[in-house]
């Protein structure tokens, strides 16, 4: 039975008035309200094309992110605590780098490549402690291997030194992600550590390589540009007293070309400290 003519007029003034608002695609045979829906079911079409297509597996999860142990996890306090214990241990240097090695309260071991413990000649009258590695001496496994640590070789050279004669290292010994500033947690946990490396190497001078190592060695406040150049006084904790110079860290002289000349003072001053006459 065919429609009247008037129901095809109006199916066919309908077609058109859906057309001219932008519906060309019929998805069921029901008209639904879908912004009224949270979720609507797919048409019929839809379904059937779902459940024809295969079934493909999950995608794998992202592995979880390594766990620190349980050490590195600890109150800061805590782990800074177990680091003095550990250190106090140590009888040599072979030993204090060994129990470094296989200490896992400081995160920043579980990002670096290689513990970088030292270099040079650890009976050296001269030691020099800078702040934490950067990417080649975290690639070498050895504290100032790159671009200031040939500054540093230079400038030792200037007063007659090279690393057969001086003993270096860092407060921090592990690189830092990215080569950031250690936070003052790590610090605190590492310092234990380099006291110990200082104690057993007992050089006569100890020349502080840039304000965080001074701060941190020697207690002081203020900027390394006030205090380089100034005898300071370092005491182990076993009561002896080592003559401790800040200067400016190589890396440092290497943005500020300008300032070598403060740095080359400060390193004439330990020559003349050498040759007992300051």
């Amino acid at each position: 039975m065919q429609d009247a003519p008037s129901d095809r007029d109006a199916l066919q003034a309908l077609l058109d008035f859906h057309v001219e608002a932008g519906v060309d695609l019929a998805l069921d045979e029901t008209p639904h309200n879908r912004f009224a829906e949270p979720k609507a079911e797919p048409g019929p079409a839809k379904a059937a094309a779902q459940a024809a297509a295969p079934k493909s597996s999950p995608a794998p999860a992202a592995p979880a992110p390594r766990a620190l142990p349980k050490a590195a996890a600890g109150a800061p306090e805590e782990v800074a605590s177990l680091a003095r214990e550990q250190a106090r241990h140590a009888q040599s240097l072979e030993e204090l780098e060994a129990i470094l090695a296989g200490f896992d309260g400081c995160a920043l071991k579980f990002s670096a490549k290689n513990l970088a413990f030292a270099d040079g000649n650890p009976d050296g009258r001269v030691m020099l402690v800078g702040e934490a590695p950067g990417a080649d001496e975290d690639r070498i496994g050895k504290p100032f291997m790159g671009r200031s640590g040939q500054l540093l070789d230079r400038m030792l050279a200037t007063i007659g030194l090279d690393r057969t004669q001086v003993y270096v290292a860092n407060i921090v010994p592990w690189r830092p992600p990215g080569n950031r500033t250690p936070t003052p947690q790590e610090i605190a946990i590492c310092k234990p550590f380099i006291a110990r490396q200082i104690e057993l190497a007992s050089p006569e001078f100890v020349l502080c390589l840039g304000g965080p190592a001074a701060q941190n060695l020697l207690g002081v406040k203020d900027g390394i540009l006030r205090t380089r150049g100034r005898w300071f006084t370092y005491r182990t904790e076993d009561g002896r007293e080592i003559r401790a110079l800040p200067t400016l860290h190589p890396a440092y002289l290497l943005r500020q070309p300008l300032q070598k000349r403060l740095g080359w003072r400060d390193f004439q001053a330990l020559r003349r400290a050498l040759d007992g006459r300051e």
